[in-house]
C-alpha cells in the first residue's frame, strides 16, 4: 500500500530555520565568552598593559625626539596610532583562545554537537569585537587623561572609532583561522614575529617619509598605516603626510583594506573548522 509523499519544506522555509539556529549558537558561543570575560577581568587589562605602557614610552619618553611631517606635538599625532595597535594584537588574543579551546577540548565539543559549523567563528568574532570597543573605550579614556584631544568633530570622531573597530573585525578572523591551524599554544606565540612588524613597519610612531627609500613603501601600503592615517584626519590630530596614492586615499583604503581581509580569511576560518570534523 502506497502512501502519498508528505509536502516538501519550502527551500526559503529551510534556509530561514537554518540561519535562525546558526544566530542562536553564534549568541551561545559569544555569551560563553562574556562569561569567561567577566569572571577574568584581568584578562581585559592585562591586554591594555602593552598599548598604556607604550604611550607612555613614547609618548613622554621618546616623543621629544619624535619628528611630526605636519607639526605639531608628538602625542596627538601617537595616540591613533596606539588605538590602531591595541585592535591589531587583539588578533593574538582571539589565535590564543582558539587554541585554549582545542586543547581543552572544547572545539572537539562543539564539532560532536549538532550547531552551525559557522557559529564557533562568527560566536568568536563578536565577542571578540564587544571586548575590543571595551578596550577601545578605555585606552580613550587614558589617552583624554593625558591631554589627547580630538578636533574633528562628534560625527568625524565616532567613524574613526568605527574604523578601528572594522580593522578589529577582520583580524579577528586572522586570529580564528590561525587558532584553528597552530598545533599548540606555543606554535601561537610565534604569532608576535608576525605582529611587531606589522605595526612597527607602519605610521604608527613615525611618519613613512621619514623610513629608508626601500621601506617607506612597505610602510605606505600596511593596512595598519591606513587605518591610522584615516583615524589621524577623522580626529583632526597631526598627520603623516606622504605623496603616494595609498596616503593620499587613505580614507578609502582603511574601507577597503579590512573589507579584503575579511573576505579572505572568513571562509578561511569557517572551512577550517569544517575540515576538522573530518
Amino acid at each position: 500500500m502506497t502512501t502519498a509523499a508528505e509536502p516538501a519544506v519550502p527551500r526559503a522555509e529551510s534556509l530561514y530555520e537554518r540561519s535562525r539556529w546558526a544566530l542562536v549558537d553564534c549568541g551561545n558561543v559569544v555569551r560563553r565568552g562574556m562569561l569567561h570575560y567577566r569572571r577574568q577581568p584581568v584578562a581585559i587589562l592585562w591586554r591594555l598593559g602593552f598599548p598604556i605602557v607604550s604611550v607612555l614610552l613614547y609618548g613622554f619618553v621618546f616623543g621629544g625626539a619624535m619628528q611630526v611631517p605636519d607639526g605639531g606635538d608628538y602625542r596627538p599625532f601617537l595616540m591613533p596610532g596606539m588605538f590602531a595597535t591595541t585592535m591589531v594584537f587583539g588578533f593574538m588574543s582571539t589565535a590564543m583562545a582558539v587554541v585554549a579551546d582545542s586543547a581543552k577540548g572544547v572545539t572537539d565539543r562543539f564539532r560532536s554537537m549538532p550547531m552551525a559549523p559557522s557559529a564557533v567563528a562568527s560566536g568568536q568574532g563578536v565577542a571578540d569585537l564587544v571586548v575590543a570597543a571595551a578596550e577601545l573605550a578605555i585606552l580613550a579614556a587614558t589617552a583624554l587623561a593625558i591631554g589627547w584631544r580630538s578636533d574633528g568633530g562628534l560625527a568625524a570622531t565616532a567613524a574613526a572609532f568605527g574604523l578601528l573597530l572594522l580593522l578589529r573585525f577582520s583580524l579577528i578572523w586572522v586570529g580564528v583561522w590561525c587558532g584553528l591551524v597552530v598545533p599548540d599554544a606555543e606554535a601561537a606565540g610565534g604569532l608576535y614575529a608576525v605582529v611587531f612588524p606589522l605595526t612597527m613597519i607602519s605610521s604608527v610612531y613615525v611618519a613613512p617619509s621619514l623610513m629608508p627609500g626601500w621601506l617607506a613603501p612597505v610602510a605606505a601600503w600596511n593596512p595598519v598605516s591606513s587605518t591610522v592615517a584615516a583615524t589621524r584626519e577623522l580626529f583632526g590630530n597631526p598627520g603623516a603626510g606622504g605623496d603616494t596614492w595609498v596616503e593620499q586615499h587613505a580614507l578609502l583604503m582603511a574601507v577597503v583594506w579590512p573589507l579584503v581581509i575579511t573576505a579572505v580569511f572568513l571562509p578561511l576560518a569557517v572551512r577550517q573548522f569544517q575540515r576538522l570534523s573530518r
